[in-house]
């Protein structure tokens, strides 16, 4: 029998940043892994703020982004409550690492998978996806 492999894109992005060192990094592009097992997509940041707010985003097909989980310095954060069972992330601020953890692995994980930085708080729900596009609205960035 053949197993499934579940293959996720890696995308960074910095939301609302404030200078240029304000940035995150998914250094692997691609992950491949069987279905039934795990997989630790790492996500490395950068920031000039004091108090950090990571975002893990999951975009499938032509849907729009869909929220994971957020984890913020010194605090467990939340995470979407179709994503509890399966998904995690602990913020290290020493080493400034938000890894996602996917435990029991399913087809339907395969997707682009977003790491993200707010430095601040806006409330404003609608930059994520206003960030993604390029200028002139044709592709979205960070995909490959």
């Amino acid at each position: 029998m053949t197993p499934l492999f579940i293959s996720v894109l890696l995308a960074a992005m910095c939301l609302e940043c404030r200078a240029q060192k304000d940035n995150v990094l998914q250094a692997k592009g691609e992950e491949t892994a069987a279905a039934g097992g795990t997989v630790t997509l790492g996500c490395q940041y950068e920031s000039s703020g004091t108090t950090n707010y990571l975002f893990w985003y999951k975009q499938d097909g032509n849907n729009s982004p869909k929220f994971i989980l957020s984890r913020v310095s010194g605090d467990d954060g939340k995470t979407a409550a179709e994503f509890k069972e399966r998904f995690s992330s602990t913020l290290d601020s020493s080493i400034r690492s938000v890894p996602l953890k996917i435990q029991k692995l399913q087809l339907s994980d395969s997707a682009v998978y977003y790491c993200a930085l707010q430095p601040t708080v806006t409330g404003n729900t609608k930059t994520l996806y206003k960030n993604l596009w390029s200028k002139d609205n044709r592709i979205l960035h960070n995909i490959h």
